[in-house]
């Protein structure tokens, strides 16, 4: 794996810019000290202002807590200025603490206070349950696993630098919760620190795939019998570019990211819109199933953006026609967030969060597969309460990929596909990576998880309740208008446990049309 050092940080990746002020107040006391032993002892009284400048500037360089400052010494503190004097302006002139995109500021700094383990409550709250974990597996799996409420979503190595990759899952180790691998593979900096994995098994089957691109079932086993591997998810679209493949140029394609994914270095990497390993709903569960004998009996599941919801529906009706059960469904709401995507796919296409998340659950729920078949949720999850709505409305537990982010470091500079993230998060830049120190951040990480799971079972026990699993629709109101606010259950369907198959449903509504045009062995609408 490549190190980044302190050669890197001074001499590569726009060196100078990163460095001006570093450069400039040693250059000055350089000056000064010349020009004040050449009889011109008046001038080093100008060492009071500069020395103290050029020391900050190499504390920043070399300490260990701060991306920005480690990667732009004394000029990173500009911001922190910019930050005291934010909320002066912005109150006069520009937003309120609830705008912002894609995260306000005060989300932002609901995540910043609890990685960094500042204080984020208010006195005489409720006092929280234990902690409680989910069960994902079914009777058709030998290997369940007990996940936490919050884990880290999908984010591949290539996408995050290798330096983040390991904080994360370094991170999620000491907060024992899963971190997904993203469909990029599994790199050394997942295996590093011994976190628990979910290996995402995207279209492009990287870390499994013979030659052709195809996937290799050999190659996969091996990989899968990882102990730190948990479970397998099947990636059949995401949130931020349902729909859409992907390329990694081959300039972007390095030796470390090639021996990941199983590809040429230096070959332009394809990641197909589709699978090539099934066609249908019923050869998907069939390729769960023979996925999970190969991963010796471990949870299996799917994850996607809902687009059409009679796929969704034929995904159901394949489970009962085959009698094989998914494991979990992950459901990416169409706000989720991604390094770069087309501005049309990711502001216009594939459903929010809410919806995809009640229409998975009706299709569970209706079809008798709630119990059995697990459903978290994906999308902008960044507080207990965020935790709290979805699993009123079905969510058994739920993946964050930004906040954790936010964690590590991040901004939002909204530079991820440039390749010069400030903070070394989603870069390749060896310079760059070096302002994110592993063991600092993964504590950030750990710290950020706990402070929110924790919030959760306040909200839990605030609510009278014994678990998050006793949340329920009529728990979550919306305003409606001024003068009106409805439960939740009084403005979308919650269908009863096997009401689908039951025929109790109308087929005249949504729910009963979208049943109607489901079809086990194509994703097409029939009739």
């Amino acid at each position: 794996m490549r190190k980044a050092n302190i050669g890197a940080a001074l001499f590569t990746d726009r060196p100078l810019s990163r460095n001006i002020l570093l450069v400039l107040t040693l250059a000055a006391c350089a000056i000064v000290i010349a020009v004040g032993l050449d009889h011109h002892t008046r001038w080093l009284w100008a060492l009071v202002a500069t020395v103290p400048l050029a020391g900050l500037a190499l504390f920043d360089l070399f300490q260990t807590h701060h991306s920005l400052r480690r990667n732009y010494p004394l000029t990173a503190r500009i911001r922190w200025l910019f930050e005291w004097l934010r909320p002066f302006l912005r109150a006069y002139i520009v937003e309120s603490d609830l705008d912002g995109r894609p995260f306000s500021h005060d989300e932002r700094a609901l995540v910043y206070a609890r990685a960094k383990g500042a204080e984020d409550a208010h006195p005489f709250g409720a006092q929280a349950l234990a902690d409680t974990r989910v069960k994902v597996g079914n009777d058709q799996c030998a290997r369940p696993y007990s996940a936490s409420r919050l884990n880290i979503s999908a984010m591949s190595f290539g996408a995050l630098s290798g330096a983040a990759i390991e904080a994360l899952n370094r991170g999620a180790k000491i907060g024992n919760f899963y971190h997904d691998t993203g469909e990029g593979g599994i790199s050394p900096y997942h295996l590093k620190h011994g976190g628990d994995l979910v290996w995402e098994i995207g279209s492009g089957y990287f870390g499994c795939r013979d030659e052709a691109g195809n996937f290799d079932p050999e190659c996969f086993r091996d990989h899968a019998a990882r102990e730190q591997v948990k479970m397998v998810e099947i990636k059949l679209s995401q949130g931020a570019k349902p729909g859409h493949g992907g390329l990694l140029p081959g300039a972007k394609v390095s030796a470390e990211i090639a021996r990941t994914r199983d590809v040429r270095e230096g070959v332009d990497c394809l990641s197909p819109a589709c699978h090539s390993a099934f066609s249908t709903p019923r050869e998907l569960v069939e390729f769960a199933a023979r996925l999970r004998d190969l991963a010796g009996g471990k949870p299996v599941g799917i994850k996607l953006c809902v687009g059409y919801p009679h796929e969704l529906f034929a995904v159901a009706k394949a489970m009962l026609a085959s009698g094989i059960h998914l494991d979990f469904v992950v459901i990416d709401g169409a706000e989720g967030g991604t390094g770069a995507a087309p501005k049309e796919l990711s502001d216009s296409v594939g459903m929010p969060l809410r919806e995809g998340l009640i229409i998975a659950r009706n299709a569970l729920a209706g079809t008798g597969l709630k119990g059995r078949v697990k459903l978290a949720a994906s999308g902008k999850v960044a507080s207990g309460a965020a935790m709290a709505m979805n699993a009123a409305l079905g969510a058994d537990w739920c993946n964050a990929a930004r906040p954790f982010m936010f964690a590590l470091g991040c901004v939002q500079s909204m530079r991820c596909h440039t390749d010069t993230c400030p903070t070394g998060i989603a870069t390749q830049s060896l310079a760059r990576q070096r302002g994110l120190v592993v063991p600092d951040k993964a504590q950030r990480v750990a710290n950020f998880h706990k402070a929110t799971v924790h919030a959760l079972h306040e909200m839990v026990a605030a609510a009278g309740l014994d678990s998050p699993d006793d949340f329920r629709p009529w728990h979550l109101r919306q305003r409606i208008n001024v003068a009106e606010m409805r439960q939740m259950d009084e403005i979308y369907p919650f269908v009863e446990e096997g009401a689908l198959v039951a025929g109790e449903v109308d087929p005249k509504t949504p729910l009963g049309r979208w049943w109607r045009h489901a079809d086990p062995d194509s994703f097409k609408r029939a009739g």
